[in-house]
C-alpha cells in the first residue's frame, strides 16, 4: 500500500528497461545541470528546411509543449541554428512526444556542427524509440563545451516510416560562466605605464 501511495505521488518509479534508464539518467543529469547551464537560443538566427504554415520557428521556440514545428517537404528535415560568433554549447534539449505525434515522431536524429551549411560535421547520431519528453544531447567533451558558429539538428527518419515530422521544443544550453566574461587587469609595470589617457 505504501508503494502504491508513493507511486501515485511520483516519489517512486517502476523498474524500466536498461536502455530507457540510460536515456532518462542522461536527461536527469542534464536537469541537475540546469543551474550551471543557460538557454542561449535567443542569441542565434533560426531557420528550417520546411514548415507547414502556422507550424514554424515561433511554435518551436514558444516554450509550450502543446505547439510544434511541422515539416512540409522531403527528408531530411533540418533545424538550423546560426550564431554571430563562435559560441560554446554544452547541450541541446529536444522535446518530442510519441504519444501525441505517432508517425510524425523523429526516430533518428543527427546533430551537426560547423561554420556554415557547407562544412557541417556530425557529432551525435541518436536512435530513439517512442520518446516522450526531453531528449538531451550532450555536446561537451570532458566537461568542455563544443565551440561552433553553426548547429544543425537533422531528422533523418520518423517512427512508422512517417514522412513529415513534429518537434515541440528545442533549447540550446551553454555554460553560465560565459554570461560574465572575466577581464584580467594589466598590472605589470609596462602595461601600467601606457594605460592612462593623455
Amino acid at each position: 500500500l505504501l508503494s502504491l501511495l508513493l507511486l501515485l505521488n511520483g516519489q517512486l518509479k517502476m523498474e524500466e528497461p536498461a536502455e530507457e534508464q540510460e536515456g532518462q539518467q542522461e536527461a536527469a543529469a542534464a536537469d541537475d545541470d540546469s543551474e550551471s547551464l543557460r538557454e542561449i537560443g535567443d542569441l542565434a538566427v533560426w531557420s528550417l528546411s520546411s514548415c507547414k504554415q502556422g507550424f514554424g520557428i515561433d511554435q518551436l521556440r514558444d516554450g509550450l509543449t502543446s505547439t510544434y514545428w511541422q515539416s512540409d517537404g522531403p527528408q531530411p528535415h533540418t533545424i538550423n541554428i546560426q550564431f554571430h560568433h563562435r559560441t560554446s554549447i554544452a547541450a541541446v534539449r529536444i522535446y518530442i512526444d510519441f504519444k501525441q505525434d505517432e508517425s510524425y515522431t523523429p526516430q533518428r536524429i543527427s546533430v551537426r556542427t560547423g561554420t556554415n551549411f557547407y562544412d557541417l560535421t556530425e557529432v551525435k547520431l541518436l536512435d530513439l524509440t517512442e520518446p516522450v519528453g526531453w531528449t538531451v544531447v550532450r555536446l561537451d567533451t570532458n566537461g568542455r563545451p563544443t565551440r561552433t558558429f553553426f548547429l544543425q539538428i537533422a531528422v533523418l527518419a520518423n517512427h512508422q516510416n512517417g514522412r513529415d515530422t513534429h518537434v515541440r521544443l528545442v533549447e540550446v544550453r551553454a555554460p553560465q560562466a560565459e554570461l560574465h566574461p572575466v577581464f584580467v587587469p594589466f598590472t605589470d609595470p609596462a602595461s601600467m605605464a601606457t594605460c592612462s589617457l593623455r
